[in-house]
């Protein structure tokens, strides 16, 4: 953490002990809370806002594992870079120099993004991701990034540009409130994007062996499960990807046959960071405690707030997005 981004971010609530520095950038120390006279715990560089990784755990795992499968610049291809901007629908102009707040961090594929767009960023993710996302990006740009949950996020309301959130909401224990309190922290004229896993009534080649699988998976040893996955998925990969190749009907068998497989044929990665994603992306759905889909309707319902000065909810590329436009007349 840097001394600046404390003095610009916290300085208000809390008082800063610092054990150990390098220049600006402290790597050791204590928040005291000013209001109760609690303490925050800095190490590594982040500040420590939650203890442990509370119903998350999974998700830290993961991210440390798959440090840099998702980055583009690990793949040299531009699929989180295409993402970002095709839903989003923000232009890279429109960034620079402003303050984004982005929720749920993960490995950092999206900050990444954010940091080339020179915009200031403060991320933060409720679990240990946040250190493969600072050994990824620290050297990036300028980037705030702590560990801490979206239902107590120790920043000012109504004071960023823009926020942003994929692949989160839907694995709170309560997304609606969530999205509620990330809306809370956009200033008005500012804009946020959120997306959301989408509901589906039929048999999904996606979605069917997800459900029928993680009443138990979401109940395992997160270890134990991704050894699972890791023994089953190369003795499984040549029958799941000779069955999508099959027009129409290979897709289909697939949503019947209940083995969970997330093979992605058409990303053009290499066969074996193909089958490193397809890993993580199995264990990413089927390890996460909570996960509550939504349709389009629903996730309309969730954003629409009087505060709105325009929104719009589509179908994207991980299921639904919704951006919307904070009014700024509204009081």
């Amino acid at each position: 953490m840097k001394r600046s981004h404390y003095e610009e971010y916290l300085s208000s609530q809390f008082r800063l002990e610092v054990h150990t520095s390098n220049g600006e950038d402290i790597v050791d120390g204590i928040l005291h809370r000013l209001d109760v006279g609690s303490q925050v715990l800095i190490s590594g560089g982040i500040p420590r806002f939650v203890v442990g990784q509370v119903y998350a755990g999974n998700f830290g795992l993961q991210w440390n594992a798959f440090r840099s499968t998702q980055l583009d610049s690990s793949t040299n291809l531009p699929l989180t870079f295409n993402r970002f901007w095709n839903n989003t629908r923000w232009k890279p102009k429109d960034l620079f120099g402003k303050t984004i707040l982005e929720i749920g961090s993960g490995a950092g594929r999206f900050t990444e993004i954010l940091l080339e767009a020179g915009a200031r960023v403060v991320s933060f993710d409720l679990t240990s991701a946040t250190d493969a996302n600072w050994k990824n990006n620290k050297d990036k740009g300028d980037l705030f990034l702590f560990q801490g949950d979206l239902y107590t996020i120790p920043l000012p309301k109504e004071y960023f540009d823009y926020v942003f959130c994929y692949g989160v909401l839907q694995h709170t224990p309560d997304p609606n409130l969530a999205y509620k309190n990330i809306f809370s922290k956009l200033k008005p004229g500012g804009q946020i994007s959120i997306d959301y896993y989408r509901s589906f009534k039929w048999p999904n080649v996606w979605a069917t062996p997800k459900y029928i699988w993680r009443p138990i998976t979401k109940r395992m040893d997160i270890y134990k499960l991704l050894s699972v996955i890791r023994t089953y998925i190369p003795l499984w990969l040549p029958v799941d990807s000779m069955l999508r190749r099959i027009p129409y009907f290979g897709p289909r068998l697939l949503a019947i046959v209940p083995i969970p497989c997330w093979n992605y044929l058409h990303l053009g990665l290499t066969r074996a960071l193909r089958k490193e994603w397809l890993i993580m992306d199995t264990f990413d759905a089927l390890a996460a405690y909570y996960d509550y889909p939504k349709t389009i309707s629903e996730v309309q319902e969730m954003i629409d707030s009087v505060e709105n000065g325009e929104s719009e909810v589509f179908y994207g590329s991980n299921g639904i997005v919704a951006n919307i436009l904070k009014s700024n007349h509204y009081k």
